[in-house]
């Protein structure tokens, strides 16, 4: 789902409605255009404002212009900003204004894609993932680590929503306010164990219209027992699946089980094991983890095979949405820590991974 110039120009028009910071008075440079250019210097391979604002000197007029860089009416010499208005500019602007703006334009872009027809055997149900990170390198005003909760498309691997969860808050108390401006009607929303509440499961089922698929761990102490004590050596294996790659050998199996009486968790209908069984090809020794889930899914609703999928969509996020904003962006090596840049490089860095999805 690659980006064209188009979709460039719709993200300029969202960019237009954020609010500037900036006093009106001797403004030389619209925000969205700073915005933009900012965002293409990140696309490009700079990991720093100082590199950001090289980038954006050395960009050729083809560039400026479509970016809507300052012309000179007179002498007609492009005048783009330097390192330290962008770097002004990403410090004062609103967070969260900034956050919807993005968010939003990727949403749609999402549901573009989940709208096109869809290939023979491709799942009708929206995978959207939930996971958070903390940023390695970045410290904010108290200095605490950064910390993002973001909500993930599994088909275009494009980020539909992002928040932050400063040291007051934690990633419980931000799953509602992450989800709630987004239309999850019919999407299938998965998310690890640390999400597997009662009130998550009823606010997605009950007030966005949505499923669920969650991890059940000790933590959750009544659900994991109850899964864990079901007959599973009597249920037969009903999916498999096998990857190799990376110097190891992982093999996959699934059992699902229907469990709509006894189970105290809101609308669960299916209970899930899955065990990973993982050879390391240095040592050849094997490794086996086993795993429980849980969905208000419907067996006719969904099979095997689609739960396996969005847990496996679940999975893949570590490499289709952090592993490129730390290697390839250098999220994790960032050390801006002033204003809210902080939590704005993480965003640029959302950007850029669009055309990859």
């Amino acid at each position: 789902m690659a980006a064209s110039a188009t979709d460039g120009l719709n993200l300029l028009e969202r960019f237009q409605h954020i609010p500037d910071p900036r006093d009106p008075r001797g403004v030389r440079h619209t925000l969205a255009s700073l915005l933009a250019l900012a965002s293409a210097a990140v696309l490009a391979g700079s990991r720093s404002f100082t590199a950001i604002g090289e980038w954006i000197a050395d960009a050729p007029a083809q560039v400026m212009a479509a970016l809507g860089v300052r012309r000179d009416p007179l002498s007609g010499h492009w005048q783009p900003p330097d390192e330290s208005t962008v770097r002004r500019v990403l410090e004062q602007i609103d967070a969260q204004a900034l956050d919807e703006a993005v968010c939003s334009w990727l949403a749609e872009r999402a549901g573009m894609a989940a709208s096109a027809p869809a290939a023979p055997g491709r799942m009708r149900r929206r995978g959207v993932a939930v996971d958070g990170k903390a940023l390695r390198g970045a410290r904010d005003r108290d200095g605490e680590l950064v910390h993002l909760l973001a909500a993930f498309d599994q088909i275009t691997g494009l980020v539909l929503a992002q928040t932050d969860v400063n040291g007051k808050t934690n990633e419980i108390t931000r799953f509602q306010p992450l989800l709630q401006p987004l239309d999850l009607n019919d999407c299938v929303i998965t998310a690890d164990a640390l999400h597997t509440q009662r009130d998550h499961a009823t606010y997605l089922v009950e007030q966005k219209r949505a499923h669920y698929v969650l991890i059940v761990k000790k933590d959750q102490p009544t659900p994991h027992t109850q899964i864990k004590r079901l007959l599973w050596k009597q249920i037969p294996i009903q999916h498999r699946e096998r990857d190799r790659g990376h110097g190891r050998d992982e093999r996959r199996t699934l059992k699902v089980v229907t469990v709509k009486a006894g189970l105290l968790f809101p609308h669960a209908d299916q209970a899930m094991q899955i065990r990973r069984r993982v050879r390391d090809g240095k040592t050849g020794k094997w490794q086996t983890v086993t795993v429980y889930a849980i969905t208000n899914l419907l067996a006719w609703q969904a099979g095997p095979a689609d739960l396996a999928t969005w847990i496996r969509g679940h999975w893949s996020i570590e490499n289709r949405l952090h592993y490129v904003r730390d290697v390839t962006y250098g999220e994790d090596h960032s050390q801006i820590r002033t204003g809210n840049a902080h939590t704005r490089w993480p965003l640029c860095a959302t950007l850029p991974s669009a055309p990859y999805a």
